[in-house]
């Protein structure tokens, strides 16, 4: 199959949507199929990032046009809101068999504007002036339509197939329900052991920007807590940047000035030097909002860190509570706390989770995955 895969973002390995999106690319070469690329990369370098990301459908569609012209591709794989304005003005006019349109979720818009919203409600964030203009109005439309108007759509977990379904009316028969996965390099890694000793240094790790959605407002004033208690604990923040902004300072200064020195931020990493930063990690901290997946999760899950999580989207699918996580409500911050001391507490049990969310992660591998996805690729095609 000749694959033309799109991403309204930079082809960055280091990032979570890009990664995605390069190691399905990848797998799907190692099979034998020929894949093309096309990201924020080819607009112009002169638009900034919001602009590139409104007129992405249409350089989109310029490209589809021109380049299914050239070349016969059976499958276009593209994010949601990529492919709004071809579907509604140029597929039929490229090629006498238009090629199989698939949408991949990395995580539905209509989730994190609904967890955005019950925030600003709550006035735990100030919505922003601009978020009306497009993030909340135009960018959800262009959602909707896309999953309504696509083949086969893709869904990173189940409780967003059903909104998909129930509340987006897309056809049941197009949605389908596929994880992402892990590289080789975080299969089968060692297993650092617990450290037993009630003096032993116990670090936590939250790996991902430091935003609202996130939930970091929440996780804040538990840390301060906990760490004032526990001078042999200590906090790691690992990826906090956002779009290549720093917040290093930002971070340190929602921290109380006692137990600065128990925190340690690192803004930005390389993908895989991620199980080095996390050696001597046990406990992965991820109260999210929204998640269509979790690969931040999924990946400590695999470095050996027992996680405690929300039954955000994505988290639900991956982890259950007491076997292999600790599932706290959303916007909790005592839970966040009573979870924390738990695990400090009680090393048996920090122990038995560590090994279980371990074993978990072993069952996601990209090559399982790109496999999957490329079969049902097939079964549409041969039904066409």
């Amino acid at each position: 199959m000749n694959i033309l895969l799109i991403l309204h973002e930079r082809l960055d390995p280091n990032s979570g949507s890009a990664g995605s999106t390069l190691s399905l690319g990848k797998y799907y070469e190692l099979f034998g199929h020929k894949v093309y690329y096309f990201s924020s990369e080819n607009l112009p370098t002169k638009f900034n990032l919001l602009t590139k990301r409104v007129l992405f459908p249409v350089y989109v569609a310029r490209h589809l046009y021109r380049f299914l012209k050239e070349k016969s591709i059976d499958v276009v794989d593209a994010s949601p809101c990529d492919t709004w304005l071809w579907s509604m003005l140029w597929r039929g006019l490229s090629s006498n068999r238009p090629p199989l349109m698939v949408t991949r979720s990395h995580g539905l818009l209509h989730f994190e504007h609904v967890e955005y919203r019950a925030d600003v409600k709550l006035g735990n964030v100030e919505v922003s002036w601009k978020y009306p203009f497009y993030h909340g109005t135009v960018h959800l439309w262009e959602e909707r339509y896309t999953l309504r108007n696509t083949d086969m759509l893709y869904m990173l977990n189940s409780q967003e197939a059903e909104y998909a379904i129930e509340s987006l009316q897309v056809e049941p028969s197009k949605v389908h329900v596929f994880p992402n996965g892990l590289p080789d390099n975080f299969i089968g890694l060692p297993f650092e052991p617990t450290p037993f000793a009630e003096d032993a240094t116990i670090r936590i790790a939250q790996v991902g920007t430091f935003t609202q959605r996130k939930g970091v407002q929440y996780c804040v004033p538990a840390i301060n807590r906990v760490l004032a208690r526990h001078k042999n604990v200590h906090m790691s923040f690992v990826g906090s940047e956002l779009n290549g902004h720093g917040v290093e300072g930002a971070v340190y200064s929602e921290m109380d000035e006692s137990i600065r020195d128990q925190v340690h931020v690192i803004p930005y990493y390389k993908h895989e030097s991620l199980p080095t930063i996390l050696e001597g990690h046990y406990i992965k901290l991820f109260p999210t909002l929204s998640e269509g997946f979790g690969k931040a999760l999924i990946e400590a899950m695999a470095c050996g860190l027992a996680p405690i999580t929300t039954p955000a989207p994505g988290p639900k699918d991956l982890v259950h509570d007491g076997h292999d996580a600790l599932v706290i409500p959303m916007r909790d911050s005592q839970a966040i706390e009573d979870a924390l001391e738990r695990l400090i507490s009680d090393r048996t049990h920090l122990d038995r989770l560590r090994h279980n969310a371990y074993k978990t992660a072993q069952n996601y591998t990209w090559e399982s995955i790109a496999k999957r996805r490329l079969q049902a690729y097939e079964k549409a095609l041969r039904s066409a």
